[in-house]
This record gives structure tokens, C-alpha cells and sequence, in this order.
């Protein structure tokens, strides 16, 4: 599938999962974006996150978007398990909340954007993501990514070390800025569909 609309069930819930890390030493990582931009989110929404049953993940219930049709009933996650392995909680909470696939929205790192810059898309590869690759084998490729630029790694650093290290102070610098704008896009995607949030963020 390209980047264009799908048909989903009206009515049906959204699925929100920050891609991330679990624990205070990932905490500010560059592949721990996802996880910050789910925080935002969370605090927008007015909700703690809580530990999901049987799926090894962290959700809030709740609704996003203006009284009316245009109101969304979403349910915010974290995996708990490591990134390479986010497909099995993520499969889990799709099938326990009864959401389409087409309703999944990953938001997580990506190396080859500029940093801060934002990509909404559906389906396709994973470009080497461990997060994607799990959660595609899982399910298959038909969910929405919104993907925040870090950026390639300088010099000979090599990318696993990249991505596990927290962001530079020059960058920490537009990072609240940044994470915000993603919390945006996913707001816009969720409520207004992918080619409006598209013409808006993808920049």
C-alpha cells in the first residue's frame, strides 16, 4: 500500500504506540522518541498510563478530537518488551481492543529524515527498524507510521550506538518543539486522515 487513505470502520478505535525502550537508561534515547511523543500524547489526553492485562504493554483509554463525528476513541501504548519485540504486544492489544490494522499508528525513529522532520505514511519496509520489523511480521505492513527524522549517525559511528544514545545538546535544544509537532501530526492523522496530515506535516 502506498501513502494514501483507507476505509476504516466507523466507529472502530485507534491504536497509538510509541515505539520505544523500557527503562530509565533508554529513557532519552534517539530510538526512544516514540515513547516520548506517546508522554505528550498522554498528557493531552489527561490519563496515567496503566499496565495493559495480559499484553506487555502500558495504555490510556480515552478520546481525542472535537465533540462530534470528528471525536476519536484512542488507545495510547507503550511496549514493555524490548523494541525488537514489539509486535507480539502490539498484535496483542490490536486483537484485545478490536482494532484494524489500517487504525495502528507507529510512531518511532527514523534514520534516513533529517532530524526533526516528520514523514506520515502507510504501510511499506521497515528500513532496519527493529520496532517495525517485529510489529510487520506480526501483523504485515498495512499500519500508519509517523516517523521522526534523527537523522544518520556522524563519522564511523556505528548506527546501534547512534540510536542508543541520548540526543546531543544542540538538539535537546528543539526537542520539546519537535515531539510536540509529531503529537500534532498524530492528532491530525487520527482525526483528519492521512493526505490532510500529510499536506501539513510531511515537510
Amino acid at each position: 500500500m502506498g501513502d494514501t487513505d483507507v476505509t476504516t470502520e466507523p466507529g472502530a478505535p485507534w491504536l497509538i504506540v510509541g515505539l520505544g525502550n523500557p527503562g530509565p537508561e533508554y529513557a532519552r534515547n534517539r530510538h526512544n522518541v516514540g515513547f516520548m511523543v506517546a508522554d505528550l500524547l498522554a498528557d493531552r489526553i489527561g490519563g496515567n498510563f496503566k499496565r495493559a492485562g495480559k499484553a506487555q504493554a502500558q495504555v490510556i483509554e480515552g478520546r481525542i478530537g472535537p465533540p462530534g463525528p470528528a471525536n476519536r476513541r484512542v488507545i495510547l501504548a507503550k511496549p514493555m518488551s524490548y523494541m525488537n519485540l514489539s509486535g507480539g504486544p502490539v498484535t496483542a492489544l490490536r486483537d484485545f481492543y478490536k482494532v484494524p490494522t489500517a487504525n495502528i499508528v507507529a510512531v518511532h525513529d527514523e534514520l534516513d529524515i533529517d532530524y526533526g522532520v516528520l514523514r506520515l505514511k502507510l504501510g511499506g519496509g521497515d528500513n532496519g527498524h527493529n520496532g517495525l520489523k517485529s510489529m510487520t511480521k506480526a501483523m504485515g505492513p498495512d499500519y500508519h507510521r509517523v516517523r521522526f527524522g534523527i537523522g544518520r549517525p556522524p563519522g564511523r559511528m556505528q548506527v546501534a550506538d547512534f540510536v542508543l544514545k541520548d540526543f546531543s545538546a544542540a538538539e535537546r535544544k528543539e526537542l520539546d518543539y519537535f515531539v510536540d509537532r509529531a503529537s500534532d501530526a498524530v492528532e491530525a492523522l487520527v482525526i483528519e486522515g492521512l493526505e490532510r496530515a500529510q499536506s501539513t506535516y510531511n515537510s
